[in-house]
């Protein structure tokens, strides 16, 4: 049997020539992601670890992300501790105030990440950069500190879905459509541990933003990653923000999935997702006339 695009990345990163899924693995990492509310706990464990330097200062990143401006004391001594280490540390990667934002828009568009690379992050929603042909995923601090000192992450070779998208998206619907009905097609849980990985002629069609959305959100249908197949719009975007080199994966022929969808993306129609699960979706005409009583401020 063959490979998909995640297995390939994960074995080249392994140095093996083949991988199964449920295979336990340690891959060299190309970039390691950290944020202010995450970091802090990783470098915590880093130096309990007894490590002095990280693996390579170029390959760690680290955004002030939620708590910047600090709001409170306590979460400028979250920033603080990041802002040292990442000074001790000589981190090149780090993005201080008035040069930070939103961790997983800021990480692609300063060509952090290119097709082919291994992320990881110390935050759930890592997986974004599988719009670029990565693989990437989420991290838990202690994870995340290892990685820092060593350079290596553990992973288990998950298996993959397959969606061949097909058509065009139909005016004013977007990649967010798109991945909140096919969370609502497969469940919070009908990936989990898998890879979702995205192909097909209709990829043509969205936009790079539409697939940092659909990307985004692989974590909220339980996946380990998800990943689009790389065409000229990823590499347009790529030579744009990158001068990073870069290797692009395409899955075999023969690679072996455990469900395969044809998603025809001229059929989505504009949807919401309903309190309390991202998979409890409604199009436009089911919803109907309901009161706006409640609002919350992020």
């Amino acid at each position: 049997m063959g490979m998909t695009m995640t297995q390939k990345i994960l074995a080249e990163h392994a140095g093996l020539n083949k991988v199964e899924p449920g295979q336990l693995i340690m891959a060299n990492v190309d970039l390691v992601l950290g944020n202010d509310i995450t970091a802090p706990v990783a470098i915590r464990e880093f130096k309990r670890m007894g490590a002095k330097r990280v693996f390579d200062r170029k390959k760690v990143a680290l955004v002030p992300d939620h708590f910047t401006p600090n709001k409170d004391i306590k979460s400028a001594e979250q920033c603080k501790a990041m802002r040292e280490f990442a000074h001790d540390m000589e981190i090149e990667n780090y993005f201080e105030v008035g040069q930070m934002g939103i961790e997983h828009a800021l990480i692609p568009e300063k060509g952090l990440v290119v097709p082919g690379d291994v992320v990881i992050g110390a935050d759930s929603h890592t997986c974004t950069y599988g719009a670029l042909g990565a693989f990437s995923t989420g991290v838990g601090s202690t994870d995340m500190a290892a990685a820092m000192a060593t350079g290596q992450a553990w992973f288990k070779v998950p298996e993959a879905i397959r969606f061949v998208l097909k058509g065009r998206l139909n005016e004013w619907v977007s990649g967010k459509d798109v991945i909140l009905h096919i969370i609502g097609l497969i469940g919070v849980d009908g990936a989990l541990y898998q890879s979702m990985e995205f192909t097909g002629e209709g990829v043509s069609s969205l936009s790079m933003d539409d697939r940092f959305t659909i990307a985004n959100m692989a974590i909220e249908a339980g996946a380990k990653n998800g990943i689009f197949e790389v065409d000229d719009k990823t590499l347009e975007y790529v030579r744009q923000h990158s001068t990073k080199e870069f290797k692009v994966y395409k899955a075999d022929e023969d690679a072996r999935y455990s469900k395969v969808f044809e998603i025809d993306l001229s059929s989505i129609p504009l949807t919401v997702a309903f309190p309390h699960l991202p998979s409890n979706v409604k199009t436009f005409d089911e919803i109907g006339d309901i009161p706006i009583d409640q609002q919350w401020t992020a």
